[in-house]
């Protein structure tokens, strides 16, 4: 019989389930549906945090204006300062909380989105002056990779990589709680409805 709990998303990916992390995915996936008023979600593509550096450096850095002051962690990322990420930098950009003045999750999801959309940038930009590029970072990125599609469809995904339009990160909007012991975000239905109108229906 199963039991149905309000619990945070992320916690569909549940490292308990020791199989490589196919169920862990699969898990996500669903529970994206879910989310998603029912679309479905045919296929993933699971990427570990440790990809970020591999990534990171591969596109030769990701130039980011600082949104938030890093002092004391990283005494190079001060608030208003352009800087492009290397190494380890670009992991502690986008994953650190505790030890900043406002460590919300908003806030470092805020970082999340602005590094993001500058890796895509230039990662298109990448494979426009050299069409093998993708391929070569496909190989990069292997051993951090979890996927439930064929080699052969997911390289051909990749061949289609330049001709798709990046036109940003969607945030659903919705309302942010204090709970018992963390913020809470509840998904407005009617921002949802229309994400999913926006991008599945024409």
């Amino acid at each position: 019989i199963g039991v149905v709990e309000k619990k945070q998303i992320a916690l569909a990916y549940n490292y308990a389930f020791d199989d490589g992390g196919l169920i862990n995915c699969r898990n996500t996936a669903d529970s994206v549906s879910d989310l998603l008023l029912d679309v479905k979600v045919n296929h993933y593509i699971s990427l570990t945090m440790d990809c970020v550096v591999e990534m990171n450096d591969f596109v030769g850095g990701v130039e980011v204006k600082v949104l938030h002051d890093f002092t004391g962690i990283d005494d190079e990322l001060v608030a208003g300062k352009t800087v492009t990420l290397k190494g380890e930098q670009a992991l502690t950009y986008v994953r650190t909380r505790q030890g900043l003045e406002d460590s919300t999750n908003n806030t470092r999801m805020e970082r999340q989105q602005q590094y993001v959309d500058a890796l895509i940038s230039k990662t298109l930009s990448l494979i426009e002056s050299d069409p093998e590029f993708v391929f070569n970072l496909a190989d990069k990125l292997g051993p951090f990779i979890e996927y439930d599609t064929t080699d052969y469809r997911l390289k051909q995904f990749a061949e289609k990589f330049d001709s798709y339009e990046f036109t940003g990160i969607r945030t659903i909007e919705g309302e942010s709680v204090a709970g018992e012991e963390f913020m809470e975000f509840y998904a407005d239905e009617t921002s949802i409805w229309q994400i999913v109108l926006d991008l599945f229906y024409t």
